[in-house]
């Protein structure tokens, strides 16, 4: 089944360590099903480490420099995903919202390897609740078609307006990355 929907430009947050699988997803939905025009932090070898403590300047180069103008952030959750603080800096900016920033939708889908569960990355636990009342983010299995992963993408772009009220991101960015829940180590 083919997808017939509005291709949206996506952000694809993910764990270098799961890019076998997220090298797939991108092909699969992006390349060959042409569900979403995917833009991805790592896709080439010119992109930089941010090296700063100035949260602004963080946030203000990963939007501007990386989610430039995609509408949707797709969180792409394994094992280790959730300790990682690139994830929570990406998601961070994703929410951004003010006079200059409209923030992005936002979708966690687990990875096959995990399963039917993963470990959240917490500040996208804070946007989602198991019952989808009166928060903002989305969590699902990994897609079974194109039109189902359309289908979330295009409900995550109308959250941006009729469920932005929602948006949860006021915490601190993580400075390091934390000691993983799977691996009881940190990468």
């Amino acid at each position: 089944m083919s997808y017939n929907g509005i291709k949206r430009k996506v952000f694809i947050s993910f764990y270098k360590g799961d890019n076998v699988e997220v090298d797939s997803f991108i092909d699969y939905f992006a390349n060959q099903e042409n569900v979403f025009t995917p833009f991805v932090l790592g896709a080439n070898d010119n992109d930089d480490f941010i090296d700063s403590s100035n949260t602004d300047y963080v946030m203000n180069k990963i939007r501007n420099d990386y989610l430039q103008d995609t509408t949707v952030t797709i969180v792409l959750i394994g094992s280790c995903t959730h300790s990682r603080r690139y994830v929570d800096w990406e998601i961070k900016s994703s929410l951004r919202q003010g006079i200059n920033y409209i923030p992005n939708g936002l979708i966690g889908i687990i990875l096959p390897n995990q399963g039917n569960s993963a470990y959240l990355p917490p500040r996208f636990e804070s946007n989602w609740n198991k019952e989808l009342n009166d928060c903002y983010a989305r969590y699902y299995i990994y897609p079974n078609s194109p039109q189902q992963l359309g289908d979330w993408i295009d409900d995550a772009y109308k959250a941006r307006s009729s469920r932005n009220q929602f948006i949860v991101n006021p915490q601190d960015m993580m400075r390091y990355n934390s000691k993983c829940k799977n691996c009881n180590i940190t990468h």
